[in-house]
C-alpha cells in the first residue's frame, strides 16, 4: 500500500476513533457513572434516570432511515458534524435540567445525535474514504470504540467529584463542540468513493438480482437484530446469571470483566485479518460460539470450570459477531450503498437495544437463569440458521467461496 494511502487510513482512524470515543463516552456510556449522581439532584428514582438510554435508542432507531438518506445526499462528514452540534445541545440541556421534562427532552435530542453520529455514520465515513477495502479500518475503529467506557468512566467520575454533575455535562458538551465538530469538519480526508473516476465503487461484491438483494438485506437485518438483541439483553444480567449459577460476587465480577477483554481481543483478530476476513464466515463462527456457550450452561452442572468455559466462548463469539454485524452490508452491497443500508439496519437494531435488557431482566427475575439462557440459545440458533441461509444465497449467486480463514 502506498505511503499516501497509509497516511489517509491512519488519519481517518485517528479522527474517527477520537470522535467515536467521545461520542459513546459522553452519551450511551455516561449514565453508568452519572446516573446515580443526577437522580437525587432531580428528585427522581434511579430507574427513571436510566430510562434515558432506551429513550435514546428508540429515537435513534426512528431517525435511522432518514440518516441513511442524508448520508447518501450530504456525505458522512457533514452528518457527523451535525451530530456533534446536536450532542452538544443535548448535553447542555442535561446540564441545566431541573426536572424530568427537561431531562427527557435532553435525551430526545441526544437520540437524534446518536442516529447521526454513532457507529453507522462513522463506518460510512470509512467506506467513503477506503472503498471496499475499509473492512480492516472499521475493525480497527471498533477496537478503539470498545474502550469508551474504560476511558470515560474514570474521567467522568473524577470530574463529578471535583465540579459536580452539571459542570461535568458542560465539559462533555464542550468536547463535542470544540473537539469533535472541528475534527469532523476539517480533519477527515476527502472521500475517494464519491470522486472515483471509474464506476468500480458502484459494483457490488456479490452479483445479486434485485429480488436476491432484498432477500439478502432482510436476512442481514434479521441476523443483526437478533444477535444484538441477545448481546444487549444479556449484558446487564450477566453478573446475576453468574451469581445464580453459584459464582461468588468476586468471581462473577472477574468473569464479567473477562468478557469485555475477550470481545476486544476478537475485534483485534478481525483487524489483523483485514481483507482476508469474510464477514459472513465471521458471523457463522461468532454466532456458533455463542450457541455452544449457552448450550454448555444449560446442559452442564454449575461449576467454576463451566462458567469459565462459557465466558471464553461467549465473550469471543460476541466480539466476532459485533464486527460481523458492522461489516455484513459491505460484504454484499456496493460501497456507495453502505451508508444507506447500515442506517436502515440501525432501526431494528436500536429498537432491540432498547427493549432487550427489559425483556431479559424480566425473564431472569420471574423464571430464573435456565429460561433466560434457553431464550438466548433459541434466538442465537435461529440467527445462525438465517446467516447460513445468507451464505447459501451468496454461493448461489456465483460469488467466490469464502476462504476458510478464522476471524
Amino acid at each position: 500500500m502506498p505511503n499516501s494511502f497509509r497516511f489517509r487510513s491512519a488519519q481517518t482512524v485517528t479522527v474517527l476513533a477520537v470522535t467515536q470515543l467521545i461520542g459513546w463516552g459522553t452519551t450511551f456510556d455516561m449514565l453508568g457513572v452519572m446516573g446515580r449522581a443526577v437522580a437525587p439532584a432531580l428528585g427522581v428514582a434511579n430507574e427513571v434516570i436510566f430510562a434515558g438510554l432506551p429513550l435514546m435508542m428508540v429515537v435513534s432507531a426512528i431517525a435511522g432511515p432518514t440518516t441513511g438518506r442524508w448520508l447518501g445526499r450530504y456525505g458522512a462528514a457533514r452528518v457527523l458534524s451535525a451530530a456533534s452540534l446536536i450532542f452538544a445541545l443535548g448535553l447542555s440541556l442535561l446540564a441545566v435540567a431541573n426536572g424530568i421534562l427537561l431531562y427527557a427532552a435532553a435525551w430526545l435530542v441526544i437520540g437524534i445525535g446518536g442516529a447521526l453520529g454513532l457507529s453507522a455514520p462513522a463506518y460510512t465515513a470509512v467506506v467513503e474514504r477506503e472503498g471496499p477495502n475499509g473492512k480492516r479500518v472499521i475493525a480497527i475503529l471498533m477496537l478503539f470504540t470498545g474502550l469508551s467506557s474504560t476511558i470515560f468512566w474514570p474521567i467522568l467520575s473524577l470530574l463529578n467529584e471535583a465540579v459536580g454533575w452539571q459542570l461535568t455535562f458542560v465539559f462533555c458538551a464542550a468536547l463535542q463542540f470544540f473537539v469533535c465538530l472541528p475534527l469532523h469538519l476539517f480533519a477527515l480526508p476527502k472521500p475517494i468513493v464519491r470522486h472515483a473516476e471509474s464506476s468500480a465503487a458502484e459494483i457490488p461484491p456479490v452479483p445479486l438480482s434485485k429480488t436476491a438483494q432484498r432477500k439478502a438485506f432482510l436476512l442481514i437485518a434479521a441476523v443483526t437484530t437478533i444477535s444484538t438483541f441477545v448481546t444487549f439483553g444479556i449484558a446487564p444480567s450477566l453478573l446475576e446469571i453468574f451469581r445464580q449459577s453459584g459464582a461468588s460476587p468476586a468471581l462473577a465480577l472477574q468473569l464479567g470483566s473477562a468478557r469485555g477483554a475477550l470481545g476486544i481481543s476478537a475485534r483485534f483478530l478481525d483487524m489483523l485479518l483485514g481483507r482476508r476476513g469474510n464477514p459472513i464466515l465471521s458471523a457463522v463462527m461468532g454466532i456458533s460460539l455463542t450457541v455452544i456457550s449457552f448450550l454448555i450452561m444449560l446442559t452442564a452442572g454449575p461449576s467454576t470450570p463451566v462458567l469459565v468455559t462459557f465466558i471464553l466462548l461467549y465473550g469471543f463469539g460476541s466480539g466476532v459477531t459485533a464486527v460481523a454485524r458492522a461489516l455484513l452490508p459491505l460484504a454484499l452491497f456496493s460501497p456507495s450503498e453502505f451508508g444507506l443500508h447500515s442506517a436502515r439496519l440501525s432501526l431494528p437494531q436500536n429498537l432491540a437495544n432498547a427493549i432487550a435488557p427489559v425483556v431479559f431482566t424480566a425473564i431472569l427475575d420471574r423464571a430464573g437463569t435456565g429460561p433466560a439462557l434457553l431464550a438466548c440459545a433459541v434466538l442465537s440458533a435461529f440467527a445462525l440458521t438465517l446467516v447460513l441461509m445468507l451464505m447459501t444465497l451468496v454461493r448461489g449467486a456465483g460469488a467466490p467461496e469464502p476462504s476458510p480463514v478464522v476471524s
